[in-house]
């Protein structure tokens, strides 16, 4: 079966939010990403919740944005730090912030996504765990500064 673009685009929006909600977990109960990856793949990938059912994800994109956000955490927790006021350390942040943040940066550091696509899909994940904050634009914020500082060439 061959996905059409837009089947494409909802995979991956769904590894991201994915991937942000695993980085939450893994931060918040200590499991490996080995452990999380294997949880999600089994019960979250296509769960049917109240809500509704689940939509399937881009797996090797959440799997490769765990990998790289668990790797190169000093490095993307660093740009984060850059990227906000110096009173905030990351470690202050909300921690759905801050894997947002990690997921993002994941993704910049990887180079494969256009830095402007990272930002706008980071920011749709911020909306949908805040829909009435200003967490998304304090999300824009953040992921454009470390965008540029991860990828000058494409500003």
């Amino acid at each position: 079966m061959t996905l059409s673009g837009n089947q494409r685009r909802q995979m991956r929006a769904a590894a991201r939010l994915f991937a942000v909600q695993a980085l939450f977990q893994m931060e918040s109960t200590g499991q490996t990403v080995d452990a999380v990856v294997a949880e999600f793949e089994k019960f979250r990938f296509g769960e049917t919740l109240e809500e509704g059912q689940m939509a399937e994800a881009d797996l090797d994109l959440f799997r490769a944005l765990l990998e790289t956000a668990v790797n190169e955490q000093a490095r993307i927790d660093q740009m984060t730090d850059r990227a906000l006021v110096a009173k905030w350390p990351i470690s202050r942040i909300d921690p759905t912030l801050r894997a947002i943040f990690r997921a993002g940066g994941a993704e910049l550091v990887q180079g494969r996504t256009p830095p402007k696509v990272v930002i706008s899909e980071f920011v749709d994940v911020a909306r949908a765990f805040f829909p009435e904050g200003e967490e998304p634009k304090f999300a824009n914020a953040v992921l454009d500064h470390m965008a540029r500082e991860a990828r000058p060439e494409a500003f």
